[in-house]
């Protein structure tokens, strides 16, 4: 897989329209149930700008919150406190006479990837140090619901997503429809475009643009863009996208937003084409707006289930993700493959040919 550097700005041709007035960008005070978002000149709630949603509260619940998400202060220091020195441990420089064999994580750390010797060191990734914080409470857990914060219990005949995956995995380098989206560069990692749009271990930064009949999110992950259609209809079901089809409205000043028909080969943790998702963006304040969403997918999962993140101010634009289907890295995978596989039929006939003579 390729490494990238970067992000993907808007095309001229995909915001041509969508010119807005930028608020500006100050410092988060408490968000208060009184706060009213300034309004653009179509009158609408402007959640125009560039946000980040990197944060160190984790999806899932650990376990020994049990149904309480929002720490104490004790807690959430030591939890920010660790990953702060886990950062600056991982910024120090290498000694440059250093082997492999000395460098500290040389395990690739617990997500496989990550370590000092491995395909991501800290100086590519950007995960944040803090907690999600909402009027000074620190959550445990992206997801509120269920109350556990866990993700709700499967339909006996959704099957294994984990099993799956390690099905197709054991053919995967067969053709380039067995690798994952992102890797063929054709939709971000993980759901980072979603919906819902979760926070990743780099690359956590989206602009929102607003028209008269349309809000658009550049997702920096990769090169997606989402458009979101106000007050429209859903087209025919039989027509799947990427992202899905998003329609929206305002309640308030809350954007509301719901998707269908989102492509099969999408979805968080297996999802099914009866997905639906519910998304609810509302600026709390100057600079922070949050992001609710609540998943309904009833042929994969026993009830809904709903999280929240912070999406706070950040300066700067978006740059270019400059990752394309057909990437060099996914040609040389496919290419080793074959080697291999020329290797063991080589030995093979070897093999058969020796016991022969």
């Amino acid at each position: 897989m390729t490494v990238h550097f970067a992000s993907r700005f808007l095309t001229a041709s995909a915001f041509a329209a969508l010119t807005f007035a930028a608020a500006p960008v100050v410092a988060q005070t408490a968000a208060a149930t009184s706060y009213h978002a300034p309004r653009n000149a179509w009158g609408q709630p402007d959640l125009g700008g560039t946000y980040t949603t990197a944060t160190i509260t984790p999806l899932t619940r650990d376990a020994k919150y049990g149904t309480r998400n929002v720490l104490t202060k004790q807690e959430a220091e030591a939890l920010e406190a660790a990953t702060r020195a886990q950062v600056a441990r991982a910024d120090a420089p290498t000694p440059p006479d250093a082997t492999v064999t000395d460098l500290k994580n040389a395990d690739c750390g617990p997500d496989g990837i990550s370590g000092f010797n491995c395909g991501y060191n800290q100086g590519w990734k950007d995960p944040g140090t803090a907690l999600i914080d909402f009027n000074g409470e620190k959550r445990a857990s992206i997801i509120t619901y269920p109350a556990n914060g866990q993700m709700p219990a499967r339909i006996a005949s959704a099957g294994d997503p984990q099993a799956a995956r390690a099905r197709a995995s054991r053919n995967r380098t067969d053709n380039p429809e067995s690798f994952s989206l992102g890797e063929r560069c054709l939709l971000s990692f993980g759901s980072s475009a979603g919906p819902p749009m979760l926070p990743l271990m780099y690359n956590n930064t989206y602009q929102i643009v607003q028209s008269k009949d349309e809000v658009a999110i550049d997702v920096e992950m990769v090169h997606d863009v989402r458009h979101i259609r106000l007050n429209a209809q859903h087209g025919p079901s039989n027509v799947k996208l990427w992202m899905g089809d998003s329609i929206g409205h305002w309640e308030g000043d809350t954007l509301v937003v719901e998707t269908v028909n989102m492509r099969p080969e999408q979805g968080l943790r297996g999802a099914s084409p009866n997905q639906k998702v519910i998304e609810r963006f509302t600026r709390i304040g100057p600079s922070k707006i949050k992001y609710a969403f609540t998943v309904e997918d009833p042929t994969i999962y026993k009830e809904p289930f709903s999280g929240e993140v912070a999406m706070n101010a950040t300066k700067g634009q978006v740059y270019e993700y400059a990752c394309h289907e057909g990437n060099y890295a996914l040609t040389g995978m496919l290419a080793g493959a074959r080697a291999e596989e020329g290797k063991t039929a080589q030995a093979g006939s070897a093999s058969k040919g020796g016991g022969a003579n």
